[in-house]
């Protein structure tokens, strides 16, 4: 069943965080009563796991105010890519974020990082490429988050078809002309008993704007 919700740009400026943990509606209030405003929870590689994000939980989410978006979980450090793989995580995080009850056009994010030191950049566009169009196959926005030990440099990065880029608190490269639209900041915290890691948004250099989910009328 499709969430109650619409999907809208996000708003420049706002703040809010990631986390691997699951929110109960009164988590979501709290966040939000400290002036949260959007959360990325996470979808598996495979069959979803007891903490990655539910319908359950995504409905507590947008009950609470908070915008939502999804974020794929991403291997273990030293993993190597091909373009195989990225249809196959690809084709996981959109049958998983369907399952969750998405809309099309919401942004669902791709963890890029921790690529086994060594690989060639064409490995990792061939994954990309291949996790994009996946994706995009599903209905779904696909978004890079652009993790430590991604390989890419920022004009392979631009070069690749996402129109949604997210930066990691690790040092990455700058996007040329476009640069990201969601800013992960130093250091993780703890806030409400749980670790996040805070996000800011902003609107890129091309005009574009992160797509999520927030609470239908």
């Amino acid at each position: 069943m499709t969430l109650n919700g619409k999907v809208q740009g996000a708003t420049a400026g706002v703040c809010g965080f990631d986390a691997d943990t699951v929110l109960t509606a009164g988590l979501a209030q709290q966040f939000f009563a400290l002036g949260y405003r959007f959360c990325v929870r996470y979808v598996s590689r495979s069959t979803d796991s007891p903490t990655d994000l539910s319908s359950q939980e995504a409905g507590d989410i947008l009950g609470s105010g908070l915008a939502l978006m999804a974020v794929q979980h991403v291997r273990s450090p030293g993993w190597s890519p091909t373009g195989e793989l990225g249809q196959q995580d690809g084709a996981a995080a959109a049958a998983n974020a369907g399952a969750v009850g998405f809309p099309p056009a919401v942004n669902v994010w791709c963890d890029l990082e921790g690529v086994v030191a060594g690989t060639a950049a064409q490995a990792v566009i061939d994954y990309c490429q291949a996790w994009f169009d996946a994706v995009a196959a599903g209905g779904f926005l696909p978004g890079l988050y652009v993790g430590a030990s991604a390989i890419l440099t920022g004009q392979q990065l631009l070069d690749l078809p996402f129109q949604h880029y997210w930066q990691s608190q690790s040092q990455v490269p700058d996007i040329p002309d476009r640069g990201y639209q969601l800013i992960q900041l130093f250091p993780s915290l703890t806030v409400n008993g749980i670790g996040i890691d805070l996000d800011v948004v902003q609107t890129d250099g091309e005009g574009g704007q992160a797509q999520w989910l927030v609470q239908g009328p």
